[in-house]
């Protein structure tokens, strides 16, 4: 029978190793190792998203009875206090690093978007991750309480975490939001959360589409003529100006047929159908849906170590698994959700078999061929 690897090293086999050895001494501190390297630390991390382990101590006991299977993977042998010791000091700008090339490879092989639009769809919003204070002293939130706002822009071709970067709880989104290197020709997609009509005018100049709910109370007065509705659920659309503002932008009222509630969309673009602004603001929900994703199958909501280099560290590897799952489903065309491919390699992760056959069951089920004894014994 031909010699088939387990399938976590399969998957190890995806990453770029020449890459990731030159990343690991560029973002080094400290002396150097002796008996272990960057390499355990991510592959005992990343086993440690897949299958959720609850602790270091049940990450490093689980790891020690695989043996030669951790061996064939590149990983040293390692103990609770050093990998604890490692995530807390070395820089996380290394998984950083690492996930930018990740995401390059995911880019090649997502899905585009379903809308008209030809450029890019950004989705942005943040998430918040409550923690206790005294042991987390650097996140500072309330009096008695702490949390960190991991903030996202996610690209709607492939549902893919393009922009990331994690602050304290106290920091507005707008902060985060304001300094992103859009690029021209794309469009941006938010709340009302990122209400802020300075911004808007800044986007416009940089030629970057936005869309967005409008305030009830943002004062908007009608300036020009109404344009005609291109479906039915479309109550209106006409040009807006805002108080103390000189932009001029379009407002869309818009029903939703299903809840029959009516939503106001405001948008810099004068190209895009009324529908389409209505589609693509809906579209803004998958951010929820992948904030929501991540919590329930990946370990962002409690941590292996309690610095902000510790929890950063987590939360990018957390996100290079993210991108690896994207990965295998992308190339292997898998029908199933992002949730039953996480199960099925946590079920197979140090099994001996292809990682194509796991990605790719058989459309038919074999069935083994009927005896004639079997046979006969039924007509007894």
């Amino acid at each position: 029978m031909a010699h088939c690897n387990t399938i976590i090293n399969q998957i190890a086999s995806f990453l770029p190793r020449h890459d990731f050895e030159k990343l690991a001494r560029m973002y080094h501190g400290g002396q150097k190792f002796r008996s272990f390297n960057r390499w355990t630390q991510f592959m005992s991390m990343t086993i440690a998203q897949i299958t959720g382990r609850k602790s270091l101590r049940d990450l490093i006991s689980n790891l020690a009875v695989k043996g030669k299977r951790i061996y064939h993977l590149g990983m040293r042998p390692t103990s609770r206090a050093t990998l604890s010791r490692v995530n807390e000091q070395q820089p996380n700008d290394l998984y950083r690093e690492l996930f930018f090339k990740l995401l390059k490879r995911c880019e090649e092989k997502a899905p585009q978007h379903r809308f008209k639009f030809k450029g890019k769809i950004y989705l942005l919003d943040a998430t918040t991750i409550k923690l206790c204070l005294s042991v987390f002293p650097w996140a500072t939130y309330r009096k008695t309480k702490g949390a960190i706002k991991p903030h996202f822009g996610l690209d709607a071709d492939g549902y893919l975490p393009v922009f990331m970067d994690m602050t304290d709880g106290k920091t507005h989104d707008l902060e985060w939001a304001r300094p992103l290197d859009i690029p021209p020709g794309s469009c941006v997609v938010f709340d009302r959360g990122y209400t802020d009509y300075k911004w808007y005018g800044e986007l416009d100049k940089r030629k970057i589409t936005f869309v967005t709910r409008l305030k009830s109370n943002s004062g908007a007065y009608q300036f020009g003529n109404r344009r005609k509705p291109d479906a039915e659920d479309v109550l209106s659309d006409y040009k807006v100006k805002l108080p103390g503002h000189q932009f001029t932008f379009r407002l869309i009222k818009y029903r939703d047929s299903e809840t029959g509630k009516v939503y106001q969309f405001l948008t810099n673009s004068k190209k895009i159908k009324a529908s389409e602004v209505a589609g693509i603001y809906k579209e803004r929900w998958q951010i929820e849906l992948f904030f929501k994703w991540i919590k329930q199958n990946l370990k962002v909501k409690t941590f292996l170590g309690t610095s902000e280099n510790a929890v950063l560290t987590q939360l990018w590897i957390a996100l290079c698994v993210y991108l690896l799952l994207s990965f295998f489903k992308f190339m292997a065309k898998f029908r199933g959700s992002i949730s039953e491919l996480l199960r099925l390699l946590q079920l197979n992760l140090f099994e001996k078999r292809p990682l194509s056959d796991l990605l790719k069951p058989p459309d038919r089920i074999r069935r083994p061929p009927t005896s004639p004894q079997l046979y006969l014994w039924n007509q007894l």
